[in-house]
């Protein structure tokens, strides 16, 4: 799946580089306004569609509880500490800054939602920050377990329900099965509305915080 992400991706910034020397602005007007919307309001429904289709994930959380809330509450306030942190550090828009941590590891959302809000350049952050936080948790949890079982859900974020799954289960036990999927569906749930509140509170706070 990864590759052929790259591969649009590396086909769209192609495409734009050829439109923005070769093309029209009616076109790049077009794309900005129209399909770049399109294209996110599908991603969101289906998304939608998928959860509502999908009875086992509904069950599982029942079974779990309540308790279910905790991981991923604290992955949510975790992500958008660390970009507070990152942003204060670096120097950047705090806000931008958090709300691309907000996105949980959902890269395919939080590049194209970033984009539309905070400009091109924090799309391309927000994604390229996601998609590093999916692999590394690929790639480092065989580490990460060691520390503790529950540390590979929190850094996969909303990747638990699904890309990260089979890797957690294999390293961390068939018992956090219930747990990561809970986390996950949870976090994929709430990021867009997390990046548009965050988005929100930047319009809202005074220039002396950004």
């Amino acid at each position: 799946m990864i590759k052929y992400i790259l591969t649009a991706l590396a086909i769209g910034v192609i495409a734009g580089y050829l439109n923005n020397n070769f093309g029209s602005l009616v076109a790049n007007s077009w794309v900005s306004d129209y399909l770049f919307n399109a294209s996110l309001i599908l991603l969101l429904f289906v998304m939608g569609l998928v959860f509502g289709m999908d009875k086992e994930a509904t069950s599982k959380m029942k079974r779990t509880g309540p308790k279910i809330l905790v991981v991923p509450i604290a992955v949510a306030l975790g992500s958008i500490l660390g970009g507070l942190v990152g942003g204060l550090i670096l120097r950047l828009d705090v806000f931008a800054s958090m709300a691309a941590s907000a996105g949980y590891g959902w890269y395919t959302l939080t590049g194209p939602l970033m984009g539309q809000i905070f400009g091109a350049e924090w799309g391309a952050l927000g994604f390229v920050l996601n998609f590093l936080r999916e692999l590394l948790t690929i790639v480092t949890v065989s580490l990460m377990v060691k520390i503790d079982k529950y540390a590979p859900i929190a850094s996969g974020g909303a990747t638990t329900m699904d890309t990260t799954l089979p890797i957690l289960v294999r390293y961390c036990g068939s018992d956090v099965l219930i747990v990561a999927f809970s986390s996950g569906f949870i976090l994929t749930v709430i990021a867009p509305f997390t990046i548009i509140a965050i988005a929100s509170l930047a319009q809202l706070s005074s220039p002396l915080f950004l």
